[in-house]
C-alpha cells in the first residue's frame, strides 16, 4: 500500500475528453491533489470530431482545439506525461507504463477510449489503406487526399460519411460501401437515414447499401475492391469506418470486470474501489440495462463525475446522451435514449433541409432527433432531462415552440 503520509496522488490514464475533464475537475475538486494524466501521444490532448472534417480539407489542425483549451493542461495544474501504460499493479496501486516507468496511485481513473475495429481484407498498415482515429492518422490522410482522385469509403456510419462529405468538398471522386440495408442504422430511423443518403448522392457520392467487400488487390497505382455485387473499383485510397470497440484489455488483465467496456457502477467506480473508469470504454447503468456510448458529450461528463469522484466526491452519474456529425450544410443531432419499442414516433414537419424527430414512451418524450434545429434540440433535451409529459400533437405542430411545452409545466 503506498505512504500513507506521502502526498495523494489521483493518475488519468488516458487523453482523449474522459481523461481530460477527469484529471481537470478532480483538482479543482482537491487543489491539494497531485493529479498526472498519462497519455499515449506525445502533444497536449485535442479535440477528435476535427480529424474527419477540419483537419481533412485543410482548414485546421489538431493543435488548433485543444480540449483543456489553448494553454494545455498545466493552467488547471495537472501533469501531463506521454507514458503509455501497460499494466496495473493493484496490489501496490502502481500503473507500469511501457518504459518501466511505475506511478503511484492512491485513485486511478481509467479514460482508455476505444480502438477502430479492423477488417480482415484491409488490415492496419496496408498501403493506401487508412483508419481515422488519431491526429497521427489523419495527417497522412489528409496528405493523401491531395493527390487522390477516387476515394472508396468503408462505412456509413457517422465518420465514414463525414470523411465522404470532406472528400467531397475536396474534388474527390467518392464511393461509400455499407453493408447494411441502410446507412446509419444505429443512429436514426429509415426516413431520416433515406433524407441523408439523398443529399450524399446529390453531391457526387456514389453510395452502396447492402454491399460487402469479397476482395481486394493491391496495385502499384492504386487498390481494387471487389463487391458482392460483382463491382470492381479502383481507388487510390480507402478510408475504413467500420466502428470501435472498447479498449478494455488494461483493465481486464488487472482483474477488473469488463463486459464489452470496463464495468461501473453509478459513481464511475470500477470493481476495485480506488479505480474508476469513464467514456467510451466503459459500460455503465442506463434506463435500459448496462450500455456503453460512444460521443465527446458523454465522454466529457462521465469524465468529470469520475474526475470528482476518485478526489473523495460521491456523485451519480445520470446522463441524456448526444451526439451531432456535419456533413456538407446538415448539422444532425440527437440526443436521449431511443426506446426498443417507442410508443409514438413524431415528425415535425420543418422548412428546407431540417427536420425533427421525437421518440415518445408513456407519454414522455425519451429520445429525439434533429436536423438544422438546434434550438430545437436544446429544448427537447430539456424537456427529456425532466421528464415532462408531452402531447403528441403539440410535437407534431411547427407552430408551437417546444420552449413553450416547457413553460406550461415550469
Amino acid at each position: 500500500m503506498p505512504d500513507q503520509q506521502a502526498e495523494k496522488k489521483v493518475v488519468v490514464v488516458g487523453g482523449g475528453p474522459a481523461g481530460v475533464f477527469a484529471a481537470i475537475e478532480a483538482k479543482r475538486t482537491d487543489p491539494a491533489l497531485q493529479v498526472l494524466l498519462l497519455s499515449d501521444e506525445a502533444c497536449e490532448p485535442y479535440e477528435k470530431p476535427p480529424l474527419s472534417k477540419a483537419v481533412l480539407t485543410g482548414k485546421a489542425l489538431p493543435e488548433h482545439a485543444l480540449i483543456a483549451g489553448p494553454k494545455g493542461m498545466a493552467v488547471h495544474g495537472v501533469t501531463l506525461a506521454c507514458a503509455p501504460v501497460t499494466a496495473i499493479d493493484r496490489a501496490t496501486r502502481e500503473v507500469i507504463a511501457a518504459d518501466g516507468r511505475r506511478f503511484r496511485y492512491d485513485a486511478l481513473v481509467l479514460a482508455t477510449g476505444s480502438l477502430v475495429r479492423e477488417l480482415s481484407q484491409l488490415p492496419l498498415g496496408m498501403p493506401r489503406v487508412h483508419y481515422l482515429r488519431t491526429e497521427a492518422d489523419a495527417r497522412p490522410l489528409a496528405a493523401a487526399l491531395r493527390d487522390c482522385k477516387h476515394l472508396v469509403v468503408v462505412g456509413g456510419g457517422l465518420i465514414g460519411l463525414e470523411v465522404a462529405a470532406s472528400a467531397t468538398e475536396l474534388g474527390i471522386r467518392t464511393t461509400v460501401l455499407e453493408v447494411a440495408p441502410r446507412i446509419l442504422g444505429r443512429v436514426c430511423d429509415e426516413d431520416t437515414s433515406a433524407f441523408i443518403a439523398e443529399e450524399h448522392r446529390r453531391h457526387g457520392v456514389d453510395l452502396h447499401t447492402a454491399t460487402a467487400i469479397v476482395g481486394v488487390r493491391s496495385a502499384t497505382d492504386g487498390i481494387e475492391i471487389e463487391t458482392s455485387a460483382g463491382a470492381i473499383l479502383s481507388a487510390d485510397a480507402v478510408v475504413v469506418g467500420t466502428g470501435v470497440k472498447p479498449n478494455d484489455a488494461l483493465a481486464a488483465a488487472a482483474g477488473l470486470k469488463t463486459d464489452g467496456g470496463i464495468v461501473v457502477d453509478e459513481h464511475c467506480r470500477t470493481a476495485d474501489p480506488a479505480i474508476f473508469a469513464a467514456g467510451d470504454a466503459v459500460r455503465f447503468p442506463a434506463p435500459h440495462g448496462l450500455i456503453r456510448l460512444e460521443n465527446w458529450k458523454h465522454a466529457q461528463d462521465q469524465g468529470a463525475i469520475a474526475g470528482r469522484n476518485a478526489a473523495g466526491g460521491s456523485e451519480v452519474y445520470r446522463t441524456v446522451p448526444s451526439f451531432w456529425s456535419e456533413q456538407y450544410d446538415l448539422y444532425i443531432q440527437g440526443v436521449g435514449f431511443p426506446p426498443p419499442q417507442p410508443t409514438e414516433r413524431i415528425r415535425r414537419p420543418l422548412a428546407g433541409k431540417s427536420l425533427l424527430l421525437f421518440e415518445i414512451a408513456d407519454g414522455i418524450l425519451v429520445y429525439a432527433m434533429g436536423i438544422n434545429a438546434q434550438r430545437d434540440l436544446a429544448a427537447a433535451r430539456r424537456l427529456i432531462e425532466r421528464r415532462i409529459p408531452v402531447d403528441a400533437a403539440a410535437l407534431a405542430d411547427p407552430s408551437r415552440p417546444l420552449a413553450s411545452l416547457l413553460k406550461a409545466n415550469a
